[in-house]
């Protein structure tokens, strides 16, 4: 007898983030539609984190498949030093006129955490580059989480996600998020950057702060030179309910970093936008201030036709509604928790912004290690759907296309798990 798909994972595949020993078996998938993933005995699962947040459009979308498979037949790849092509200039054309500030430059790269090393390098190399080295320190906040690369992990705040590589990792700043407690007050000559998830921290938590705080603090550090990165790979693309978060703050990014739902979850790609002050500092006839870091499969054609595909969809003024829409659910979902007396004294810190909403379980220590997620987890799929909470942060984040009736099969679910494991 052939073994199963599942069988065959386990002897050769190592996943992301799964515990090696007890591990559940790996649901094996067939095909995805729309808000659905489907696995091989045709069961269906309610995606409602978007598969880590990349896929806004959901599963299978025929019109950004169908720009792929144009593009492919066309150009699939070719090296971005020397060369350029229509897909990758017309993406930083539009990406250009939409983001929140006034960036003149576009660095391709191929996933979040590279976007991100990008920005910093940039950030530092600025500096070096303006005869300043000795301003070379980075500040950061607490609860932050910006990947899983060396740089990336010495920007994110020390977690388990760190802990092996502690004295690897190299010395960063960590403060309080704006509004939340002890902000940074100088020595401001030696800060290269600030790095910040704006309005909201993902894996640290789902934590959220508010705008106010954020634009005052930018204001600051824009006051004493400090390079501002917005890393808004997850925040992006309509995710906190405008195209941006940072268009909640008055007060501009000097960088942002963007991937995940850039392509709508078809293709990897990451991007890095920069302001003409930042670029200017690298046109220099000295070629040792050149930017010397590039990827195989910077702006690759068929990433850069998904991702103005992608942006095709999220301008109509139906997903702009459908984000709303989205949005309105989540309040009144929480409003229903929050009157709940099953459940007062057993959730926590009920929160929602855009198209994510989340809440703590109380069940001993907080953090990622807490297994009642892993719990939450195994029983929202028995009854088709897909959730991921965080530890004991449980968190909704569905496609943009998600309609009323699956949304709220999603919440119903949820209660009824909590009713077994508060």
């Amino acid at each position: 007898m052939a073994a199963s798909l599942t069988e065959r994972d386990k002897k050769v595949v190592w996943h992301p983030y799964t515990p090696q020993k007890y591990m559940p078996e790996p649901i094996p998938v067939a095909k995805g539609d729309g808000v659905y993933i489907i696995d091989t005995n045709g069961k269906a699962y309610i995606d409602a984190i978007s598969s880590w947040w990349v896929t806004i459009h959901g599963h299978a979308n025929t019109y950004i498949a169908e720009k792929i498979y144009e593009q492919a037949k066309t150009l699939e790849q070719v090296i971005f030093a020397g060369f350029t092509h229509e897909p990758a200039v017309r993406l930083a054309e539009r990406l250009l006129e939409i983001l929140p500030g006034k960036f003149a430059k576009i660095f391709y790269s191929d996933n979040g955490s590279t976007a991100v090393e990008v920005g910093v390098k940039m950030a530092l190399q600025y500096w070096w580059n303006k005869g300043s080295a000795k301003r070379n320190k980075i500040l950061a906040l607490n609860h932050s989480y910006h990947g899983d690369t060396f740089g990336t992990m010495s920007l994110s705040e020390r977690s388990v996600f760190t802990l092996a590589f502690q004295e690897k990792l190299f010395e960063v700043i960590f403060i309080d998020p704006p509004g939340q407690g002890q902000q940074y007050n100088g020595p401001w000559d030696e800060i290269a950057c600030f790095i910040y998830e704006p309005l909201l921290q993902g894996a640290g938590g789902m934590n959220i702060y508010e705008a106010a705080a954020l634009n005052d603090f930018l204001k600051q550090c824009h006051a004493h030179e400090v390079i501002c990165i917005a890393d808004e790979v997850m925040t992006g693309f309509g995710r906190t309910g405008k195209l941006f978060a940072g268009m909640y703050v008055q007060e501009k990014p000097d960088i942002i970093c963007l991937s995940k739902g850039l392509t709508g979850g078809t293709m990897a790609l990451g991007v890095t936008a920069c302001t003409e002050k930042i670029h200017s500092a690298f046109v220099d006839e000295d070629r040792r201030k050149t930017f010397f870091h590039g990827h195989s499969f910077t702006a690759n054609p068929l990433a850069c036709a998904a991702a103005l595909a992608s942006l095709d969809l999220l301008l109509q003024a139906g997903c702009q509604l459908r984000i709303e829409r989205i949005e309105k659910h989540h309040k009144q979902f929480l409003e229903q928790l929050r009157a709940d007396a099953r459940f007062v004294s057993h959730i926590k810190n009920l929160r929602s912004i855009g198209t994510i909403m989340a809440f703590e379980i109380e069940s001993g220590r907080d953090g990622y290690l807490n297994t009642i997620g892993m719990d939450v987890t195994q029983k929202v799929l028995q009854q088709g759907v897909y959730l991921r909470p965080l530890g004991n942060t449980v968190y909704i984040m569905p496609p943009y296309c998600i309609t009323h009736e699956q949304l709220q099969k999603v919440y119903d679910v949820l209660v009824q798990v909590l009713e077994t494991v508060v």
